[in-house]
């Protein structure tokens, strides 16, 4: 894949940020975006076309801030995307300082009529740091952003937790009740500093327009001659105000690259490759990606063997490498990473429901990549993993590393290869297996009230039939790789890796399952298996209403899990029956 070239993707980022900036949804930047992708996979002969649907967006202006007492002080604000609008007079109150914004900063305080003030990271996102500070009685949020002491740059933002378009159901539970503002780092610095002497009461307005606007995705396909089956590639098109070089001109370049050097090959490919420009990402959460996952579901789950994420690549700064993904994906990945990235830092976790991310449901294995700041760099910048500059009008194409995009353009060639054109995918389930059946052992006698025990057999015997499908395909690899040429047991294999994903990945990755979407940034998500997040709380509650109804659930969180491992175990066996 020597072929791909980040000059190319550069001559993209250029056209975009210069020709079409600040790309929100709902606006005709946003649809002149989606046309330029259209426009750019028709010249490189992929089929393309655009999806024009509604989507709930978001248009939020300059907020207000002001410091009442014990001085007055005004600072800049942006008032975030989906925020609850303020009336004229605005609103006052007593400001509270809950760091990252998680349930952990709240424990023996009182947050009710209370203004909180959080750092704008990703622990927990903007949109979980709202719907917690909205459950524990505040009653607006001014939210910092991250990098450097001295950064002034204003951050944007969605705080909406409802994952794209809301439901009658999630409308009534899952969107904003608070209005929300970003400060400036050394604002909120400068708050922080004045809560430490005492008392601080400020005034906030929120300005935004909230509505439903027509929005648009652009898909490209390349097809095989050979099968139905695909790799999705996906990122989103939209943006804030301003250039957004990194966020995420730089992604949807890539994958015009890619889509251009793929079609160039289409006569190698085993499978084909379908692109997705998304829209809805900044001001809809995930609007765009969720709607196509709703609309496309039988082709999705029946021929999509992965879905490979590009968002923000190569940003300015970075020199480590970190990849996300699903766990069955993982052994292959990083042989090309080591081998296509020597002498980096190379790490990996699993990949959980951030970006757009809206395909855990249907159970397809997801894999996203780029170069990541060191430690030292991040615990000097708040944890500013996408760049200081992020979702501001700072983010210019002079935030690009272009001596890094060539290998982060090498490395998505290679993984989207390997997916497209091995006989038998590259995936491996005993780390799987491994996976579940350390989350579950791992509650201990708090999970004995739910029978986790039984539960976590079930997973052992899962693992016994995983590690002898793994033991089939590598051995089924190597017949092919001699010379083997009959793929009827690469067929039966690949089959039956699709299913077990299909099964186990709602599971490890989503708390409603497979056919609900989890609120953005949602606290049990960082866990494996989210929908037991609350068994260690189990134990701690006295019998009564509370401990019996949450058990209830639990018990048939612990069942939904137990019947998957027991027939992802059949599935294995009567597939192996079959190859004998």
């Amino acid at each position: 894949m020597r072929a791909v070239s980040a000059d190319r993707v550069r001559a993209h980022v250029e056209r975009i940020t210069t020709e079409i900036p600040s790309r929100l949804a709902g606006s005709e930047n946003g649809r002149r975006m989606a046309e330029y992708s259209r426009d750019a996979l028709k010249e490189i002969g992929a089929d393309a076309r655009i999806d024009e649907l509604p989507g709930l967006v978001s248009f939020p202006e300059k907020g207000e801030l002001r410091v009442l007492a014990p001085r007055e002080i005004a600072f800049e604000a942006n008032t975030l995307g989906h925020s609850v609008p303020t009336s004229a007079d605005g609103i006052s109150g007593e400001l509270m300082d809950v760091r990252t914004g998680a349930f952990e900063e709240y424990e023996g305080r009182d947050a009710t009529g209370r203004i909180t003030l959080s750092e704008l990271s990703y622990h927990p996102a903007r949109h979980e740091k709202q719907r917690i500070a909205g459950i524990l009685g505040s009653t607006g949020c001014i939210m910092m952003n991250w990098g450097h002491p001295e950064n002034t740059a204003v951050p944007f933002g969605s705080v909406k937790p409802a994952w794209g378009n809301p439901t009658p159901e999630t409308a009534r539970t899952e969107m904003p009740t608070l209005p929300c503002i970003g400060i400036a780092r050394t604002a909120g610095l400068q708050l922080r500093e004045m809560l430490q002497a005492g008392p601080v009461r400020v005034w906030f307005r929120a300005n935004v327009e909230n509505g439903w606007r027509p929005v648009q995705i652009t898909i490209g396909e390349i097809k095989s001659d050979r099968s139905d089956d695909f790799v999705l590639i996906g990122g989103h098109q939209d943006s804030w105000p301003g250039p957004q070089a990194t966020d995420n001109a730089a992604g949807n370049a890539c994958m015009l690259e890619l889509m251009r050097v793929f079609g160039e090959h289409r006569s190698e490919l085993r499978r084909g490759v379908v692109a997705g420009f998304w829209t809805g990402h900044e001001t809809g959460t995930m609007v765009g990606s969720s709607w196509y996952a709703d609309r496309n579901w039988d082709k999705l789950r029946q021929h999509a063997v992965g879905y490979l994420q590009i968002d923000q690549p190569s940003c300015l700064g970075t020199s480590a490498w970190s990849t996300a993904s699903a766990i069955e994906m993982r052994a292959f990945h990083q042989a090309i990473e080591r081998d296509l990235l020597p002498g980096r830092d190379l790490s990996w976790r699993r990949s959980t429901k951030t970006g757009d991310s809206s395909f855990f449901g249907l159970g397809i294995p997801m894999l996203t990549g780029q170069g990541y700041y060191t430690k030292a760099e991040l615990d000097a910048s708040a944890l500013a993993t996408l760049g200081w500059w992020h979702h501001s009008v700072e983010n210019t194409i002079d935030k690009m590393d272009w001596g890094y995009m060539q290998d982060h353009i090498k490395v998505y060639a290679a993984w989207l290869w390997e997916l497209c054109t091995a006989v038998v995918l590259p995936y491996s389930f005993e780390p799987v297996a491994d996976a579940f059946i350390e989350r579950m052992s791992g509650f201990g006698g708090a999970g004995e009230p739910i029978g986790l025990s039984s539960a976590t057999s079930l997973g052992q015997a899962f693992k016994a039939a995983a590690s002898r499908l793994d033991a089939e395909t590598a051995a089924w690899r190597k017949r092919y790789a001699d010379g083997y040429s009959d793929e009827t047991a690469a067929e039966a294999l690949n089959a039956c890796m699709k299913r077990l994903s299909r099964s186990l990945i709602p599971l490890a990755s989503t708390s409603k399952g497979t056919y609900g979407q989890d609120v953005y940034g949602f606290t049990p998500q960082g866990s494996m298996i989210p929908s037991l997040f609350e068994v260690p709380g189990l134990g701690k509650l006295p019998d009564g209403e509370a401990r019996w109804m949450l058990e209830t659930k639990l018990v048939r969180e612990r069942n939904r899990i137990a019947d998957a491992l027991d027939d992802c175990r059949r599935e294995i066996e009567t597939t192996l029956r079959g190859l004998s």
